[in-house]
């Protein structure tokens, strides 16, 4: 970029800039490289994968997600048959999401396609580089959501 279409030098000093141009461009490419899919969808997978039967509000609040968006991205992946939904026992009103054997197909597709983008997005960094960006951000939302 030529100096003169530079931003002003302290907008390219802060990190809260920084960081919100490079989410609007990340979810751009995101939303490019996972096609018919969301994040919301890769989450939900994710944490369905690695947690095992888990009620939809767990698998939400591990997601870190709205509970609105969490019913809508279940009800996908249900339709799709990547998740199976039954009543759980005890509590008829409450449902045990399960992924199903292709959802565990969809979620080794979606990983590569998500380590392809992250591949891409930190190019420039090194892999020490990477850890220690995943560790700073971690830590300040960490701190955030103490706060």
């Amino acid at each position: 970029m030529p100096m003169d279409e530079a931003p002003p030098l302290r907008l390219r000093r802060l990190p809260t800039r920084l960081l919100t141009q490079t989410a609007a461009h990340v979810q751009r490419l995101v939303a490019q490289g996972l096609g018919d899919f969301r994040t919301h969808h890769y989450a939900l997978l994710a944490a369905a994968e690695e947690r095992g039967p888990s009620s939809q509000a767990a698998l939400g609040r591990a997601c870190g997600m709205d509970r609105s968006d969490v019913v809508a991205a279940t009800n996908d992946l249900a339709a799709r048959g990547l998740l199976r939904r039954d009543p759980a026992p005890g509590d008829r009103r409450s449902n045990v999401i399960t992924l199903t054997a292709d959802g565990e197909n969809a979620l080794r597709d979606l990983d590569e396609r998500v380590r392809r983008l992250q591949d891409s997005v930190f190019a420039p960094l090194s892999e020490d580089e990477r850890d220690q960006l995943t560790r700073l951000l971690t830590r300040v939302l960490r701190h955030r959501a103490e706060s």
